[in-house]
């Protein structure tokens, strides 16, 4: 089968070649066949060649993630670089347009697939297909730098590692530590990664602008905002109101967070306007646990068995009226951190992964006993599930995605959040009977650890910065100055002293280099997932969005598969609508949070808050 897809690639890139990218012609179709049967025709022949293509991919990435080594670096480029000669050939792409000159007379589904093959031709087009090939081994070798990072707490004269350390290590000191030393020295070995990762992403920008302008498009950003039926400019207005929508609870959030920490590290007299990054739980700050007193969260699921947090995860939905999950999940899955002893290295990033379109479904997790992997493993399984929920016959394999790409995650997060409401935890005895919950510390922890705190990041710094590094092809001597620009602008923090301009301290965020221009998935999943809450609250539940308990509840499994079940062959505010009779808006999001403005105002009566 691999050596006839390899034959048929060959062909294809062969045609291409002789044809130099020029048009091919736009033949008419035989007198006694209309134009749908001619897209028929060729759908037939596309699809089970790109499925093929696309396992073969997926199980080679797989491997270069779960077991990091040069061979499966080299498997991973050569099968990425077979499925997107095929699906960036000349042949295809100048097929599909041929066909779409003809929209009119082609059915809704049929033209939907055909712009789909083209959005997917312009991640690799042969129309140049050198460019093509050095993306996907540019790809490779930067994603096997990232994940084979040997991370290092101390190092002696000779610059050789005296202290070895991990991802899951570094973010247990920056969760537990009060030693502003200890936590410096942790969040500085988080960074080294980014100085070998610079010259991957200077080179990455080049060669994905590059297939980009050569598919019509402007820069790469642009081509991963067509996702969504927007321009640039249009994406990053939404984005700056979203911003603005959540800076007065923010500011007061910021304000809060500074006092806070400034007490609990015992700093003298009122802390700096900007947070040092190394204050904060997280290496990006991106969300702030552990500022609320009055929820241990990670008490919750301390000592109990990793396996325990993916198997509760997996029963939330199934109490929904979801399907148990394939046995070849857990067989197949890498859910645990490497066990003590084994060399293999693996990437600690979570994610979910669609290994055939069909039912070959697998996470990549390193699941421990703490609330952070319990709320994480709820999320991945909302990707499975919705992998699952549209591999069916009706959804062809060009759409078994999501309706945009935010909707996997506003799905994943609206499971999390779920799994974090009071009536679920106490249904399965999470929360121990008899618990007192005071109800703003828990609104006030969600605050911190979601969209409120999340937004200025997604919205404001990450996807500002990879705007610019795309569209103004950004110097790689200013990389480093635009990132903390952009973290002061929008979250208020700051490093503790100046960052070396010959790292690459946004390169540290594994999206940046293997998930590239789409950051901003997640800050509009955020809203999304708020607009379905409510919807599900007030409208199939009849209850309060801070008292909400989906467990058990099967009309609720219905409604999220109906919004499921489509994948990518509707457009997705259609769907939106539909499901909850209104366009995306934040008004549910600033809703849920708004009885913490008032608190806040409290807590910070005397405090500097001026801002930042």
């Amino acid at each position: 089968m691999r050596r006839t897809l390899l034959l048929l690639v060959s062909l294809l890139c062969a045609c291409g070649a002789r044809s130099g990218g020029s048009t091919l012609p736009h033949r008419s179709p035989e007198a006694s066949r209309t134009w749908q049967e001619e897209a028929d025709d060729f759908l037939d022949f596309y699809d089970p060649t790109y499925r093929a293509l696309y396992t073969e991919s997926a199980r080679a990435a797989w491997s270069a993630a779960t077991d990091v080594s040069e061979a499966h670096t080299g498997g991973r480029a050569a099968a990425d670089t077979a499925l997107y000669a095929f699906a960036g050939s000349a042949f295809v792409i100048e097929r599909a347009r041929a066909l779409l000159a003809h929209r009119g007379e082609l059915d809704a589904l049929t033209a939907r697939q055909l712009d789909f093959m083209l959005v997917l031709a312009a991640q690799a087009p042969q129309l140049d297909p050198e460019l093509a090939r050095r993306r996907v081994a540019a790809e490779a070798a930067a994603a096997a730098t990232l994940d084979g990072f040997s991370f290092c707490l101390a190092r002696d004269a000779a610059g050789t590692c005296t202290e070895p350390t991990s991802p899951n290590a570094i973010d247990e000191v920056l969760v537990t530590s009060t030693d502003l030393d200890a936590r410096l020295r942790a969040w500085n070995a988080s960074k080294e990664v980014g100085v070998p990762l610079r010259s991957h992403l200077v080179e990455l920008r080049e060669l994905r602008n590059g297939v980009a302008r050569a598919m019509g498009y402007d820069d790469y950003f642009a081509l991963m905002v067509s996702n969504y039926g927007m321009t640039s400019d249009e994406l990053m207005a939404l984005l700056d109101r979203l911003v603005d929508d959540v800076r007065p609870l923010y500011t007061q959030l910021h304000c809060y967070a500074r006092y806070e920490l400034g007490a609990r590290y015992h700093v003298e007299g009122a802390p700096p306007t900007l947070l040092p990054a190394h204050w904060l739980a997280n290496r990006w700050g991106q969300a702030w646990p552990g500022l609320s007193e009055g929820v241990n969260m990670d008490g919750l699921v301390a000592g109990r068995d990793p396996r325990w947090i993916t198997e509760t995860a997996e029963r939330f939905y199934v109490s929904m009226g979801f399907p148990e999950l394939p046995e070849s999940f857990w067989s197949a899955s890498d859910l645990y951190p490497v066990p003590a002893g084994e060399t293999r290295e693996k990437n600690d990033h979570a994610s979910a992964w669609h290994m055939d379109l069909g039912t070959d479904v697998r996470s990549l997790m390193s699941v421990e006993s703490n609330w952070r992997w319990f709320t994480t493993a709820h999320h991945e399984l909302g990707h499975i599930y919705y992998y699952l929920s549209y591999a069916r016959p009706e959804v062809p394999y060009l759409l078994r995605e999501g309706a945009n790409r935010s909707y996997h995650e506003g799905i994943g997060d609206l499971i999390a959040l779920a799994a974090g409401q009071e009536p679920y935890l106490r249904e399965v005895g999470i929360l121990p009977e008899g618990t007192e919950i005071d109800e703003t510390a828990w609104l006030l922890e969600d605050a911190l650890t979601g969209p409120i705190v999340f937004l200025p990041w997604s919205a404001g710094v990450m996807s500002h910065f990879e705007h610019d590094l795309y569209a103004e092809e950004l110097a790689p001597e200013l990389l480093n100055d635009r990132w903390w620009q952009y973290v002061a602008l929008y979250q208020g923090i700051a490093p503790e002293g100046p960052r070396p301009s010959e790292a690459c301290d946004a390169c540290t965020k594994t999206h940046i280099i293997d998930d590239p221009a789409g950051y901003y998935d997640y800050a509009l999943a955020n809203v999304l997932l708020y607009q379905l809450h409510d919807h599900i609250c007030r409208n199939i539940l009849s209850v309060d969005p801070h008292q909400c308990n989906y467990y058990g509840r099967r009309e609720v499994g219905d409604f999220l598969r109906s919004i499921l079940a489509p994948g990518a062959s509707r457009d997705w505010r259609e769907v939106l609508i539909e499901a909850t009779g209104r366009d995306l808006t934040a008004e549910p999001m600033l809703e849920y949070y708004r009885p913490l403005l008032g608190y806040l105002e409290a807590q910070n009566a005397g405090r500097d808050c001026s801002g930042f």
